[in-house]
């Protein structure tokens, strides 16, 4: 058994947070404040946790944090009044609306409606398009964002690799395959319909797991030294698991991330980046 190579994402985290932090310190020295606003309705366990290490983030780099939650019950015409003053507020540069939403909000309504500009997490059609053409200028999904990070960081090869990507969401699966692609891998996609799954995710070098079921991915579905992706975060059993059972997963994988502490680290340092680079396209200087 060749050794495994832990793929931490706190090394990779670090590293673009302390980034962050230098550039955070030149933009007060210019009196500009970048400035994050998270929207929320209910008091979702996951949503409140992605949201207290945002916090924690925004604490260590010195970007400022605006937190507006609202009920559960909130009808959909205040909670888009109360959007549209943050949309349209020069001083705020970033903007996430935590999802799911509460059914009686239009999601889509809201995805058309945020400035391309300040939608540091790619709901708008405006940066989705941008991520599927690759012509790149706008925001990719953070977490999909978050695995090419890793990739870079432990100088994992892509350029003629066999990919296989395990879920076809647009949060993670589709919008990383097209940024894959855009480094000249070859991708598969593949979802709960795909046959004979284990056979086909075998072929991969590089194995992505996003389908959200908590370890599910096994030794039956990786070749031997391949590089796992793990970027579910599911509970079980009152543990914090992936998609990848890590246990069984050691004993093909070359290269593997953990979880926690993997994908989920970094996806917090890409979404703060991507927040200065919101204020550089608002004009900001």
């Amino acid at each position: 058994m060749g050794v495994l190579i832990l793929l931490k994402g706190k090394n990779v985290a670090e590293q673009i947070n302390d980034e962050i932090s230098e550039k955070v310190e030149k933009l007060k020295k210019n009196g500009i404040i970048p400035t994050l606003v998270i929207m929320w309705a209910g008091e979702d366990t996951d949503t409140l946790y992605y949201i207290s290490s945002i916090e924690k983030a925004c604490i260590s780099t010195g970007i400022s944090l605006i937190k507006r939650n609202f009920h559960e019950r909130i009808d959909q015409e205040t909670f888009l009044n109360e959007f549209k003053a943050v949309n349209e507020n020069p001083t705020i540069n970033g903007i996430i609306v935590m999802r799911p939403l509460p059914p009686q909000i239009n999601e889509g309504t809201i995805a058309e409606q945020i400035k391309p500009e300040k939608d540091i997490d790619c709901i708008s059609p405006i940066n989705i398009a941008k991520v599927f053409s690759g012509t790149g200028g706008g925001f990719a999904p953070c977490t999909a964002e978050s695995v090419m990070e890793i990739l870079k960081y432990y100088n994992v090869e892509l350029k003629g690799k066999d990919v296989v990507v395990i879920g076809r969401s647009m949060v993670v699966g589709r919008p990383v395959a097209m940024m894959l692609l855009k480094q000249n891998a070859t991708v598969t996609i593949c979802h709960s319909k795909t046959k004979d799954l284990p056979n086909v995710a075998r072929r991969a070098d590089i194995l992505v797991a996003a389908l959200g079921k908590p370890n599910f991915i096994n030794r039956n579905f990786i070749k031997k030294g391949a590089v796992v992706i793990d970027v579910g975060i599911n509970e079980l059993d009152n543990e914090i698991v992936g998609d990848v059972d890590f246990d069984d997963a050691v004993h093909m994988a070359g290269m593997i991330t953990p979880v926690p502490g993997g994908v989920g680290l970094v996806t917090t340092g890409v979404l703060l980046r991507n927040v200065l680079k919101a204020v550089n396209l608002q004009k900001c200087y």
